[in-house]
């Protein structure tokens, strides 16, 4: 689903950088607290001549006895910090030991307020993520605790070195908050240090650390009203502590352009007020950090980077860390673990279900989640990942879905038809430490367009509006499955479904066995290849964990035996690596490669073409009863618009995957040890096939997508269909970019599909009236003028600002507009239709305009 994209590369996702200076949150503390010390009475004056005496300064604050700060009213709670709840305050008695630790702090919505999103907003949600920092509480001078935030961006390892020293000397990290010391205490039976301070402001004011982070904005969230807000509740647990607030704010609205009377106005709506409750987590982080596992593009994992200023002796490199969860067997199986055994690990991943999902669908996201454990079984661990039903209040009062310790799917009451699989991730290693599943309710609309219009042809349980509970439920484990194996660390595979060829999707026995795809965190969606008579069933359309992520899992998961460190780790990996490289179902394609075709959403099989031939046919038996099935008793024809627009939109998914061959390059990562190039052009057969292709599918005018029917009972109107094809065609194939990729794939590899050949081909397949002398209808008159709009436009002054060189591929298009021009000349005298032949004149009007302007 909807994730973050990543550069071919992994783009860089640096960490937080920015430096909070929350000076007016210190101002406002320092204020209250010494508004709060008692008032010394008014010096006496001094005896003698009556000169004025300066007064002696005031006593210095500091610390009281314990008993005078935590009296006897205290209402206690003991965990990761003791905390202390004396009538209106809050303390936090901190042990020695938590000092100068690293702490995590993850605040989330809890309940969010009415009227704070839009209806198609992804944020402002229950259970949403706001902010999450790495945090050291230190003692610093002057009786004061301060919270420092941590930047883990540059890094130098060895402490000794000259270079520490001056990495550390450029990376001091920000004080954020600074607490007065109230008491302290040392243990009677550990003989620990114990210092309290108060977060009684902090906790009831506003401040980005342990709030909002900067989504606030985002909300147009602004003006916070304490009068409105307060504390709920603080509870402390063995390695976190969680905080409970209601906070109320004002809201803006958005303003909204209005025309009146010729008069464009700005309307702003009157700010609103908004509460919200939120839930903030502090949560140990583990003392010693998991061994981490470095990034290999070939496996696609989201990664955690960092500059080290020492793996370059003469230069700086970014180090990538494969985000992972921390999966380790029990100390007494480890042999067994060696030895190939499976083995339960010492801490599985466990995924609650949120309370309030509707009870029918539990068992499937349940299912989701486990499905999983297939593909960890080839990592060595048994039972690794387990989907579980949220205890209720009776069998433990203490679980919260918003305690830190606790992964869950949370369910989402939104109009938003997705999901989506975000994670907590420890900065120092990548490790994972938990995850919140977005699970918005209206994901059940877009996974039942999808099966409609992609399998309707052969199944006839698609065939309605509203799907069985039984059919929903196995596409909502589908999506399940693809947002875990996002939080397990698992990026989009866009290639998987090109290692499949396309006449084995038609074949029942291969695909029910081995699934349309090698992998679930493909975009491979359903088999809309398959044909009626291959009786093809839902084990052979929907998607699975595949071959692929068994072995991303394995790459990621399986220890390496001996290895120390994660330097270690990298020849062992990348021999597993160069091992599965020659067999196409263990192949990684980025979803954010442009250029090669084998690397796209939504798309199937090895042959784009074939693929969209294939699914074309369903499609048109989709049109034939399209009024049939989206028939509802009582209801309108709005069903019948949006699954029209559905089909149109399937197939021009179809013609986008074609048009990637075109101008296209394959790209297969390698490291030094693999033999053979990168980069290869598609083939020029390929390109001149995909050429075909939209001359058949496009450029002769799809009329079966304008069924006079469904038309006059949706209004839709056909040539906004039509051109709206044309236009998106042309964007790809008559474009300065797509110019630049057919000259450089010559200049690098010499014969493939040239610029010539493309405008050849565009030739034929546009102006074919030319040839035969027939007249040109309504749609070939918007698709060639449209063509002569765009060819003539890189011959103007206004193509200059596009940042290319233009000389070559400008005098290949004037040439080729001076030759078609030729040619609809020579065809004019013979065209008996009137229309056609005012078409012609214009188009060689126009060329004759842009031909005469001087470059």
């Amino acid at each position: 689903m909807i994730h973050l994209l990543k550069s071919k590369k992994k783009s860089i996702a640096l960490k937080k950088t920015i430096i909070r200076l929350l000076a007016f949150t210190l101002l406002t503390t320092t204020a209250v607290a010494q508004q709060r010390q008692p008032e010394s009475p008014a010096p006496a004056p001094a005896p003698g001549n009556g000169a004025a005496q300066q007064p002696p300064a005031m006593p210095k604050a500091g610390p009281k006895p314990y008993k005078d700060v935590i009296t006897a009213k205290a209402v206690t709670t003991k965990g990761l910090f003791i905390v202390h709840r004396v009538e209106d305050k809050l303390y936090f008695e901190i042990p020695d030991s938590l000092f100068n630790r690293d702490l995590l702090i993850i605040s989330r919505l809890a309940k969010a307020g009415a009227d704070m999103r839009s209806e198609t907003s992804m944020a402002g949600y229950a259970g949403d993520i706001l902010n999450q920092s790495v945090i050291r509480f230190e003692k610093g001078p002057n009786n004061k605790v301060f919270i420092r935030e941590l930047s883990f961006n540059e890094r130098s390892k060895d402490s000794a070195s000259d270079m520490y020293r001056a990495v550390m000397n450029s990376n001091i990290q920000p004080i954020s908050l600074a607490l007065d010391i109230r008491a302290a205490r040392k243990d009677s039976l550990t003989g620990v240090q114990h210092t309290v301070v108060e977060l009684t402001d902090i906790v009831n004011g506003d401040n980005d650390l342990f709030f909002w982070g900067g989504v606030k904005g985002k909300l147009n969230i602004g003006g916070y009203q304490p009068d409105k807000s307060y504390l709920v509740y603080v509870r402390s647990y063995p390695i976190n502590t969680e905080i409970r607030t209601v906070k109320t704010y004002t809201k803006q609205g958005a303003p909204a352009q209005n025309m009146f009377n010729g008069v464009l106005t700005t309307n702003t709506p009157a700010a609103k007020q908004v509460t919200v409750e939120l839930n903030t987590s502090i949560v140990m982080l583990p003392q010693i950090p998991m061994q981490p596992r470095y990034s290999d593009d070939r496996v696609g994992y989201f990664s955690t980077s960092y500059i080290d200023f020492d793996a370059n002796p003469q230069g700086v490199k970014r180090i990538f860390f494969a985000e992972r969860w921390r999966l380790t067997p029990k100390k007494e199986d480890l042999e067994k673990y060696n030895r190939g055994e499976l083995v339960e690990p010492e801490k599985p991943i466990v995924i609650y279900i949120d309370p309030e999902t509707p009870a029918k669908w539990v068992p499937y996201l349940i299912q989701g989640i486990n499905d999983w454990q297939v593909a960890f079984e080839k990592a060595g661990f048994k039972n690794a990942i387990i989907g579980k039903i949220a205890p209720t209040a009776e069998e433990d009062s203490t679980w919260s879905l918003e305690d830190a310790r606790h992964s869950a799917i949370v369910y989402k009451p939104s109009a938003v038809p997705n999901a989506s699989g975000p994670h907590i991730v420890d900065p120092r290693t990548g490790e994972v430490i938990e995850t919140h599943i977005n699970w918005y309710h209206n994901v059940m609309k877009l996974v039942h367009d999808w099966y409609f219009v992609q399998t309707a042809a052969v199944d006839t349980a698609a065939r309605k509006m509203h799907f069985s509970d039984a059919l929903m439920g196995q596409l909502i484990r589908f999506v399940s499955s693809h947002e875990v194996g996002h939080t397990l660390g698992l990026m989009h595979n866009f290639g998987s479904s090109s290692a499949t060829p396309v006449e084995k999707l038609r074949d029942k026995k291969w695909v029910e066995a081995n699934g349309h795809t090698a992998s679930i965190m493909d975009y491979a969606r359903f088999n809309y290849v398959a044909q009626p008579e291959d009786s093809i069933t839902e084990a052979g359309l929907f998607p699975r964990i595949g071959d692929y992520d068994k072995w991303a899992i394995e790459w990621g998961y399986r220890l390496v035996p001996g290895a120390k460190d994660a330097a270690a780790e990298v020849p062992v990996l990348n021999k597993w690596t160069i091992a599965h490289a020659n067999d196409k179902r263990y192949w990684f394609g980025n979803e954010s490669d442009q250029e090669d075709p084998r690397s796209q959403n939504e798309d199937l099989g090895d042959n784009a073409m074939k693929a969209g031939e294939y699914g074309i046919k369903n499609l048109k038996r989709i049109m034939a009863h399209l009024v049939e099935w989206t028939k509802e008793e009582n209801e309108g024809y709005e069903n019948l618009q949006a699954m029209h627009v559905q089909v149109y939109q399937q197939y021009s998914r179809y013609v986008g995957h074609v048009l990637k061959n075109i101008g296209g390059r394959y790209e297969t990562l390698k490291t030094v040890e693999q033999a053979g190039q990168v980069y290869e052009p598609v083939p020029a057969d390929i390109q001149a096939e995909a050429m075909r292709f939209i001359q058949q599918q496009v450029f002769a005018t799809p009329n079966w997508l304008l069924d006079k029917k469904i038309l006059t009972l949706t209004g839709s109107y056909p040539m906004d269909i039509i051109n709206t094809l044309q236009d998106n065609t042309f964007n790809r194939l008559i474009s300065s970019q797509n110019f630049t990729k057919l000259l450089n794939n010559q200049l690098v590899f010499g014969k493939t599909y040239s610029l010539t050949d493309l405008f050849a081909d565009l030739e034929k397949g546009v102006w074919g009236e030319l040839d035969t002398r027939t007249p040109v209808d309504l749609y070939r008159r918007n698709l060639q003028r449209l063509y002569v709009e765009r060819m003539t436009f890189y011959l103007t002054p206004a193509a200059a600002t596009i940042p290319i060189k233009r000389s070559e591929y400008t005098a290949i298009i004037r040439a080729h507009l001076v030759k078609l021009r030729a040619k609809m000349q020579a065809a004019l005298p013979a065209m008996q239709d009137t229309v056609t032949r005012y078409h012609l004149q214009d188009m060689i009007s126009k060329i004759d305009n842009t031909l005469a302007v001087k470059q």
